[in-house]
């Protein structure tokens, strides 16, 4: 592997802790409620590394910069954190954000654990300096295509923005659907108004609308007028991305805030680690942990432990992500090479269709497991 200079040593830290820059969304446009849960299992994992004594007893120190999903802006937080002389990169949410991170990761010889990013090439070619945490968007998104064709849904629309990251869900989508009988009907919310949309579902004659826009808009007004589409009382809303795992989207729209289903990175049943570690990040949110605040926990805890076992030399910890075998909140977490997955993966991260239960839409129901 070749390894860049280290930058020089007036440039570094004092030394007195390992610092690990972390990438975060923490305004808007970013999704900020992800952020803010993401944000929070990274600060959790930190305090209890340095509870149980740091790194080999150096502190372990979290250096936090906003990305507010600007590509450009994070590709700018990986050279200031390189100056700086972190150890490691975690964090991120926003695909596209994270791919540009990971390229910049990846040129400067900086280890990237990425915590919640799932676009498939998340770098243009294979590289030994960059490991995710969740699944890559092509085993996710094929496995919500299962619960559709299940539910009996065949003819599925697609509301899309402009995106690499939507772009390359309905692909994933409409070639895993196609050889199976299912039918996928893109539309274009840049051309489209809520209201037109509506008519678009009716003359395609969709059974399910799939949510591929940003949140809350343009999704928010999407929801509340197909829901009040008497034409439209049948059909089912989806959100592959996740939109509906935050509270603010139970908030901005209440009852039709339910029924809508999405994919979420959490096991059936959490392990006792996952479940103390649920009631610790509760406490810290004032309200039930995101899947994405795992995330980030778990995160930490695979970069403390190859911290604590290589020291913080960046070259030995990208090399030592084939070797890594920690106990997460959510599993056992491994890397292995995934056949077009130019990133170390965590290949069996677990996944969930779930959605908000509309006689309790605080609470979540289950779906489809696998």
């Amino acid at each position: 592997m070749n390894t860049p200079p280290s930058p020089p040593e007036a440039e570094r830290t004092d030394g007195s802790s390992v610092q690990i820059g972390a990438l975060v969304p923490l305004t808007r446009p970013g999704w900020a409620e992800a952020g803010r849960h993401l944000l929070a299992g990274l600060e959790l994992a930190v305090h209890e590394v340095n509870d149980a004594g740091g790194i080999v007893g150096r502190p372990l120190e979290l250096v936090v910069r906003d990305t507010a999903a600007d590509p450009q802006r994070a590709a700018a937080a990986v050279d200031e954190f390189a100056r700086l002389g972190v150890a490691a990169l975690a964090g991120e949410y926003h695909s596209v954000v994270a791919r540009a991170a990971a390229a910049r990761a990846d040129a400067l010889g900086l280890p990237f654990l990425c915590s919640s990013a799932v676009l498939d090439a998340l770098t243009e070619q294979p590289t030994e300096w960059v490991a995710r945490l969740s699944p890559p968007q092509s085993r996710g998104w094929q496995f919500y295509a299962d619960f559709l064709l299940g539910a009996g849904h065949s003819r599925i629309a697609v509301a899309a923005q402009p995106s690499v990251y939507w772009a390359s869900g309905t692909r994933i989508l409409r070639d895993y659907l196609a050889p199976r009988g299912g039918t996928v009907i893109e539309l274009d919310m840049s051309a489209l108004s809520p209201t037109a949309l509506c008519d678009e579902l009716v003359d395609h004659r969709a059974t399910a609308l799939l949510l591929l826009v940003g949140h809350p808009e343009p999704a928010v007004p999407i929801v509340k007028s197909v829901r009040r589409d008497q034409r439209l009382a049948e059909i089912m809303i989806g959100a592959p991305a996740g939109q509906p795992e935050f509270a603010e989207w139970a908030t901005l729209l209440g009852d039709d805030s339910a029924g809508v289903p999405f994919l979420r990175y959490l096991p059936e049943r959490l392990s006792p680690l996952g479940a103390r570690v649920e009631k610790a990040l509760r406490e810290r949110l004032a309200e039930a942990p995101s899947f994405v605040a795992f995330e980030g926990y778990d995160t930490v805890t695979v970069l403390a432990d190859v911290l604590g076992s290589h020291g913080a030399d960046r070259a030995r910890t990208a090399e030592s992500w084939p070797r890594v075998a920690v106990e997460g909140t959510r599993g056992q977490i491994q890397f292995s090479r995934t056949p077009g997955i130019s990133v170390w993966q965590w290949a069996w991260t677990p996944i969930q269709v779930v959605d908000r239960d509309p006689a309790q839409p605080d609470r979540f129901r289950i779906l489809h497991t696998g």
